[in-house]
């Protein structure tokens, strides 16, 4: 598919506003909807007339209720943005109480040795951060991105792309870097990067400041003396432009089962990668 075919597809446009690009489904008639036409339901996200028919089937809903249904609309709000801001905050303060801090920072690091009996290390990486700039660099980034990503996305899609980005850091960590203690969300941050360069690109955006930015942070990790783990970044990065890629290709509905199973294969196969540190350098 060619990104003409893409911008031309109406399967990637609202089909209430055809200007507008999106990768959110409703549940229910799989239509694509814009962040305007979601509304946020226990079943999931619905475009307006499937809201409507759901009212007019439930007789025994209430005004009040169909009131508070119909505030939820989203509006394009980065509900998973604001939350991974906000554990990861609460970590750092906690991590700020006397001897409590190191422990956290020994029990959440990523130590690549250490991730075949505590295998949670490669994702609370995220969680853990050396200083106040350290974590206000990373939350900032996450803040600026994840407004624009998440609701062209969708919840789930942005949360298991920052996921499968920190993942990624992790993997390549153990493989270049085996001994190497990291701490940080840099490398998830870095796939936001790269899977928001690539989505660009297919959409026909302007990513010349996205492509700065990353040869910017990619020329800052390497100077130095500036104790970077490199490899967490270009690990991320590199992972979070695959799964964008997948998103940006299995757009169709009739394609969202291979998206699922793409998403999947790439969780298993960098798993699969962590046995390879178990031969070279046993």
């Amino acid at each position: 598919m060619s990104d003409a075919d893409f911008r031309t597809n109406p399967d990637n446009y609202c089909y209430r506003h055809p200007d507008r690009q999106s990768f959110v489904l409703c549940q229910r008639c799989l239509r694509t909807i814009c962040p305007e036409c979601q509304t946020q339901l226990p079943v999931g996200v619905i475009c307006p007339e499937c809201l409507g028919e759901q009212q007019k089937k439930s007789a025994t809903i209430t005004r009040m209720p169909r009131r508070r249904a119909t505030s939820s609309r989203l509006s394009g709000t980065p509900i998973v943005t604001y939350a991974l801001i906000g554990v990861t905050t609460l970590f750092y303060l906690l991590g700020l109480i006397p001897g409590f801090g190191v422990e956290l920072q020994r029990a959440l690091a990523y130590f690549p040795p250490l991730t075949y009996v505590q295998p949670w290390r490669l994702f609370t990486v995220v969680l853990v951060h050396a200083s106040i700039w350290h974590i206000v660099l990373n939350m900032l980034a996450l803040w600026a991105l994840g407004r624009s990503l998440e609701p062209l996305l969708g919840r789930g899609r942005f949360l298991t792309l920052y996921l499968l980005s920190a993942l990624g850091g992790s993997v390549l960590t153990a493989l270049i870097a085996p001994t190497s203690v990291v701490v940080g969300a840099s490398g998830a941050v870095w796939g936001l990067l790269g899977a928001m360069f690539v989505i660009g690109r297919h959409i026909g955006a302007n990513v010349t400041a996205i492509a700065v930015l990353l040869g910017l942070n990619l020329v800052i990790s390497f100077l130095p003396g500036g104790n970077i783990a490199w490899q967490a970044h270009i690990g991320g990065g590199l992972v979070g432009a695959l799964v964008g890629f997948i998103f940006a290709r299995t757009r169709a509905i009739r394609q969202q089962r291979r998206q699922v199973w793409l998403l999947i294969a790439t969780g298993v196969g960098l798993l699969a990668l962590l046995v390879i540190p178990l031969v070279i350098y046993r």
